[in-house]
């Protein structure tokens, strides 16, 4: 008991270092529980707000109205002049207007007979008006030489001037019939006209005789 006592004057008489000591204490003590409190407070307040926050981000979408969707990319094919040639078609290709992509056949029919080099120089010396024709006479006497490879467009001339030649020669026939009938025709008239005219003449030169007396006057008397 006389220790405590004793200690008591020494605490009354350190009192003022004490005092400090707890006002430091204090001071450091409310100095570090506020971080304390304002950091656990924020860790168990904030969720409340991200759920809040994330339901009205959510419901922008669902009444604003839908994006476009993206543009489709044009995939540009080649020609079927450079596809064949399995080279480049480049923007301003002289053989892409005349063979689209979607007729092969085309072209390769003109390039087994002519060569893609003279088509090319063809079609450089044409003027674009006349380059559609010229590709149609080129792809269609192609085929015609490959169907008759010794007379080519030749033989298939010449056998439609054969047809046109006997069609010509049948209509001139056709013709010459129909003059005929026409004529058998004026014939036949004029003699059913003449027959009718010659029918007639007897009953006019009767007429006279109708109203005439069987016995003229002039004649003297039959009896005496």
């Amino acid at each position: 008991q006389l220790i405590i006592f004793l200690q008591f004057p020494l605490l009354s008489l350190s009192s003022p270092s004490s005092l400090s000591l707890s006002l430091k204490m204090e001071c450091s003590d409310r100095i570090s529980t506020p971080p304390i409190t304002v950091v656990s407070s924020p860790i168990f307040s904030y969720s409340p707000p991200s759920s809040t926050s994330s339901s009205p981000s959510q419901s922008p979408p669902s009444t604003a109205p839908p994006s476009p969707p993206p543009p489709v990319p044009v995939i540009l094919s080649p020609c079927a002049a450079c596809k064949i040639l399995r080279r480049g078609c480049v923007e301003k290709c002289v053989l892409a207007p005349y063979f689209p992509p979607t007729e092969p056949l085309k072209f390769t029919i003109a390039h087994r007979v002519f060569g893609a080099s003279n088509i090319i120089k063809f079609l450089q010396e044409l003027p674009e008006s006349q380059r559609v024709d010229a590709v149609s006479s080129m792809v269609y006497e192609a085929n015609s030489r490959i169907r008759d490879p010794v007379y080519g467009c030749a033989g298939t001339i010449c056998q439609l001037q054969k047809q046109v030649s006997e069609l010509q020669a049948e209509l001139a026939k056709a013709q010459a019939e129909l003059v005929s009938m026409q004529c058998q025709q004026s014939n036949l008239v004029a003699l059913i006209c003449m027959e009718m005219s010659q029918s007639q003449e007897p009953i006019s030169q009767q007429l006279p005789y109708e109203n005439a007396d069987f016995f003229p006057e002039d004649l003297g008397p039959l009896w005496t």
